[in-house]
């Protein structure tokens, strides 16, 4: 049965999503992609006027589903400093996933000719977590708005490094498989993300 509608849509999405990251930006035509998605070139354009547009539409689904995998901090533990804790280590642990990082690296590979779609992308992965970890630290320790940005931002990146650029520049292998959160003790190094905590936040909150 031909996809129609919303599920055609949801449909050329996912097929553009992994023409991206396997052949790049530039290498991806929107002729390939019709053939690929098993639709017309018409209905392709009746959907995504632009290869530019199309790719915007990309990171917004990657938003969604980035931001669905992650969930809330306090979802992680009634705990609420464990809840950062964990939080940011499933963030490190997605991370390694090649779904994740491939599309960094092209985000970062198109920066020059699409800034603003590399900042979208950016800010779907990065600045989507670090929201929602402020206003997590907002609630539980009672942080001042601009302190909890502040903090959430200090910690997230303190946790991914070095990782990320060992990811971004192939120095460690990337993960075929979306990582289970069940197994995120034996993927991702707590104890440490736990002394950063301390180190991050203020004595009376941490």
């Amino acid at each position: 049965m031909a996809r129609r509608g919303e599920a055609l849509r949801e449909h050329i999405l996912d097929t553009a999503k992994l023409a991206f990251l396997e052949d790049g930006f530039e290498r991806t035509s929107m002729d390939a992609l019709a053939a690929r998605a098993e639709t017309s070139k018409r209905s392709l354009y009746a959907h995504f006027p632009t290869k530019d547009a199309l790719f915007l539409a990309v990171v917004e689904r990657i938003r969604v589903l980035f931001g669905a995998r992650m969930g809330a901090p306090a979802e992680y533990s009634a705990h609420p400093p464990e809840a950062v804790v964990r939080y940011c280590g499933r963030f490190v642990q997605l991370l390694r996933w090649s779904s994740v990082a491939r599309m960094l690296r092209l985000g970062i590979a198109e920066a020059d000719r699409l800034p603003d779609l590399a900042a979208g992308l950016h800010d779907a992965v990065f600045g989507a977590t670090a929201d929602a970890l402020a206003s997590h630290l907002v609630a539980s320790s009672g942080l001042p708005a601009d302190q909890a940005e502040v903090a959430a931002n200090e910690l997230i990146g303190l946790a991914i490094h070095p990782t990320l650029p060992r990811l971004l520049f192939g120095i460690e292998p990337l993960v075929d498989e979306m990582p289970e959160e069940n197994r995120l003790e034996t993927d991702v190094d707590l104890d440490r993300i736990r002394r950063l905590l301390h180190t991050v936040m203020p004595p009376t909150a941490a």
